[in-house]
């Protein structure tokens, strides 16, 4: 079907009057056979054009191409659900619907994700009422012997709010029921009032264990709406700042994992590290979540030759320690034992669901941004993808580590080639009437940015898609068949956000 897609690039933008409009029985017959053959959904969002009708966008993603697609449709207040035939758009029908009261009919589990009112009151004619705060119904299991557990959504020590509803029988998980949204922070409607001072916070915010990844993708997207050229010695320190956060991270959910079955060595070293990982990030801009150094156009903060040879002799001797630690969690054959064989997401599963970041390539999908979609320093220097294939609690962490020895060794090879140039770039103003798509491979999987501005080159509309939006229903489909004591060792096994999915 020639001209029934807009086909792009990872961070180009394009006119708006190049996106096709299909009328909604072919956009549905079109996105099912393109998902059919390999394509998956990147991020599904709805845009109101009049008081009587409304505008559904899909981004599809083409791994094997390296390409990135654009299709439209519009609707009424109603349409047919897409869900029963691509379980991959569940969650975005489910934010469509709450956001802007547009229904998709036959939906199997139309209900709040994130407990806030319409985006505008009466959207298209529809009564608007209050939403308050865990009021919904929940699946139930009948019978005389399953119960409910219910777990949040306060929580002990700093963990944000999110409740879990278990049904069981026993010890035995039937189904976990996820309800999050307790905190939602209209980040999206406030971006899509245009670009100010703000701005640049609520990106390095959205998610802030995820500081580099929103920033870097918001960054990119502003430089592919103005054409701008990003020196390339501020791609490659973008690109190490990036993996910095990805090492600190990683590192730190093994320790977790080890903490969660008892093992205390690993738990007590990786924890240590994971700061001496953040204490790079600020000796390299000052914060040890990276906030203030990306920009758009480049970087804020530059390396001199004695701060690259103290981030040499640092990274080589966290990584040792880091080495050491990892190695002792694999010779506890009880640590193997518990993780082996837990909380499995099978291939067909995570395919199904549209799962991304460690928990996809845990289960073998291959699918990693800095590899199908590459932009910056990731244009020049490949990172191996590292992959896995029993899509359990040990598939989950072995891909951290895997990342962790590559992340590193990325590293050593920025700093021992930085490019001699600039680090910023003069940023023109954004195109009108256009849109783009940046994507970005966090630490937790596929960041996606979608971006349109209006006549006269502002914003006027603001996706964010962070991974855990993909990847929450996944932890749910892990614990089916478990016992309920696994809930906390496949829920760190996943570690999803909390306020990156309550946008």
């Amino acid at each position: 079907m020639a001209g029934s897609i807009l086909n792009i690039r990872n961070s180009q933008a394009k006119p708006l009057s190049e996106i096709p409009s299909l009328p909604f029985e072919k956009f549905c017959d079109f996105v099912i056979a393109q998902i059919r053959e390999g394509a998956r959904v990147v991020s599904f969002f709805g845009t109101p054009k009049t008081n009587a009708t409304f505008m559904l966008t899909m981004v599809l993603a083409y791994d094997n191409d390296g390409q990135l697609g654009i299709v439209s449709t519009s609707v009424k207040d109603t349409y047919p659900s897409l869900t029963p035939q691509l379980p991959q758009v569940h969650w975005f029908e489910r934010e469509i619907f709450e956001q802007w009261q547009v229904r998709p009919d036959g939906h199997p589990w139309l209900k709040p994700i994130r407990f806030h009112n319409p985006c505008t009151e009466n959207s298209l004619g529809n009564s608007s009422q209050d939403i308050l705060p865990s009021v919904t119904d929940f699946m139930k299991v009948h019978g005389q012997e399953p119960h409910e557990v219910a777990v949040g959504p306060v929580h002990a020590g700093i963990i944000e709010p999110g409740h879990f509803r278990f049904q069981c029988h026993g010890e035995h998980v039937f189904h976990l029921e996820i309800s999050l949204g307790y905190q939602h922070r209209g980040i999206e409607r406030a971006l899509a009032a245009g670009s100010g001072k703000r701005t640049i916070h609520y990106m390095e915010t959205s998610a802030g264990d995820t500081t580099i990844g929103h920033a870097l993708a918001y960054c990119q997207a502003m430089e592919g709406l103005s054409d701008c050229a990003v020196p390339l010695r501020a791609s490659a320190i973008r690109g190490i700042m990036l993996e910095l956060e990805r090492l600190a991270n990683h590192t730190g959910d093994l320790g977790a994992l080890a903490n969660d079955v008892g093992y205390l060595p690993t738990s007590s070293y990786c924890g240590r590290l994971r700061g001496d990982f953040l204490n790079m990030t600020a000796l390299i801009c000052g914060n040890r979540f990276g906030r203030n150094i990306v920009r758009p156009g480049g970087v804020m903060f530059d390396l001199d030759d004695s701060l690259i040879t103290e981030l040499q002799n640092r990274l080589d001797k966290i990584f040792n320690d880091v080495k050491n630690a990892v190695s002792l969690l694999w010779s506890s054959s009880f640590v193997v034992d518990r993780f082996d064989e837990t909380g499995i997401v099978t291939k067909k599963t995570a395919l199904d669901l549209g799962l991304v970041g460690p928990a996809a390539r845990a289960c073998g999908i291959e699918r990693d941004v800095r590899f199908d979609f590459p932009t910056g320093i990731y244009q020049f220097s490949h990172i191996p993808l590292s992959t896995y294939s029993s899509g359990d609690v040990f598939a989950r962490a072995y891909v951290r580590w895997l990342e962790i020895q590559r992340s590193t060794e990325f590293i050593r090879d920025q700093l021992k080639n930085l490019p001699d140039s600039a680090v910023m770039a003069a940023m023109p103003p954004l195109k009108k009437q256009s849109m783009v798509v940046s994507l970005i491979e966090g630490w937790r999987g596929e960041i996606c940015h979608a971006i349109t501005t209006d006549i006269n080159g502002n914003i006027s509309q603001y996706k964010i898609t962070d991974p855990s939006f993909h990847n929450w229903i996944g932890l749910a489909m892990a614990l089916r068949g478990e016992d309920i004591s696994d809930f906390p060792l496949c829920n760190k096994s996943f570690n999803l956000s909390y306020c990156g999915h309550d946008l």
